[in-house]
């Protein structure tokens, strides 16, 4: 693979505040950016050289996106399969590319092919009626965390079972949907690796940040985690190997529940740059967003040696001014430039460094 010279253009497939931190990272790196979204209000769409507005299925608007960037790549992992597809049928490289998104697009895929590889989840099991989910429940001791298999992020699409009760309200609630059911996890808290890989298989990461959840939603994420060395070792090697198998080009981020004698259960991997590494700005050498471009584009990875001690803390459903008196010498606001807030909507995030 040839390295991407400044002035090509990269495209990126969505329209939120991950591809708007992408794009203003490859501005700075001397690419032009294209965003394809669905509307010129997203958060990206008002930062790149050019926003191609258009719905997910339109071919010949695919077409024109594809043939106007030299690489494209993902901003979040709901991309319509169709869509990349559309995209590489023009014979424009998509990294990362479909593998991943069709690996992570279904809970059940997700959770089957990390056991495969020998990463640790809780236990779980597929639910594709009310009466599996009835026996299964009995099985998981009476109590679970049933999630549907596609379509969930920020808690959004799981419902908590303590009883028998609550089976079919959950069941219910969750649409008569195709499910995973999980046993519930005894964690101590979560954290979450982040790792980079090239196109030739140059791999990098970050210190894994110990992340904080507030109804789902990542409210902070803490470096140092607190974390043995020997966890921390395990989580990293994990997302070393994930990203090996999946030939994956970019950054990904892989969670974990940490359970009370140290050991580890992976949770879910993001093929993308990811919340819990929104600190990596403020106390890296080399930040997620700039990776990920170096990543897709060929280049060389950047040192993630993390200088500073951070906490990055989200700013959820607040007023889109939230955050302004914030700042100081040590504390840095990012807005998203989302012009209106909504209870449980990310709007931003503050880091503060130590």
């Amino acid at each position: 693979m040839s390295l991407l010279p400044p002035g090509s253009t990269i495209g990126i497939l969505g329209g939120g505040q991950l591809g708007r931190l992408i794009a203003l990272e490859a501005a700075r790196l001397g690419f032009d950016v294209h965003v394809y979204t669905q509307s010129n209000r997203d958060p990206a769409s008002r930062v790149c050289a050019r926003a191609h507005i258009a719905p997910w299925d339109d071919k010949e608007a695919l077409a024109f996106f594809a043939a106007a960037c030299d690489l494209v790549t993902l901003e979040f992992e709901n991309v319509p399969v169709a869509t990349v597809e559309a995209v590489e049928a023009f014979g424009t490289p998509v990294r990362p590319g479909l593998f991943a998104l069709t690996i992570t697009q279904d809970r059940a895929v997700e959770k089957a092919f990390l056991n495969d590889l020998g990463i640790p989840t809780v236990d779980w099991a597929r639910i594709d009626s009310l009466e599996e989910l009835h026996d299964r429940v009995a099985k998981f001791a009476g109590q679970g965390i049933l999630k549907r298999r596609r379509d969930g992020y920020d808690g959004k699409g799981q419902a908590r079972i303590r009883c028998q009760d609550d089976v079919a309200s959950a069941w219910e609630a969750l649409g008569d949907k195709p499910c995973i059911l999980e046993t519930f996890a005894p964690f101590a808290f979560e954290i979450s690796a982040l790792v980079a890989r090239s196109a030739t298989g140059e791999l990098a990461h970050w210190d894994c940040p110990r992340n904080e959840h507030d109804s789902g939603i990542l409210a902070r994420s803490i470096l140092p985690s607190g974390t043995s060395e020997d966890t921390e070792r395990a989580a990293i090697a994990a997302a070393r190997k994930l990203a090996e198998a999946l030939d994956y080009v970019g950054v990904l981020a892989l969670e974990f529940f940490v359970m009370e004698d140290g050991q580890i259960r992976a949770n879910e991997f993001a093929p993308r740059v990811h919340n819990s590494g929104h600190w990596t700005p403020e106390g890296c050498h080399t930040c997620q967003f700039e990776q990920h471009v170096r990543a897709v584009a060929g280049w060389p990875l950047g040192d993630t040696t993390r200088h500073s001690d951070v906490v990055m803390e989200n700013i959820i459903g607040a007023d889109v001014f939230a955050g302004l008196n914030q700042v100081d010498a040590r504390t840095r606001l990012t807005h998203y430039g989302k012009r209106e807030a909504r209870p449980g909507r990310k709007m931003g995030h503050v880091v503060r460094r130590s």
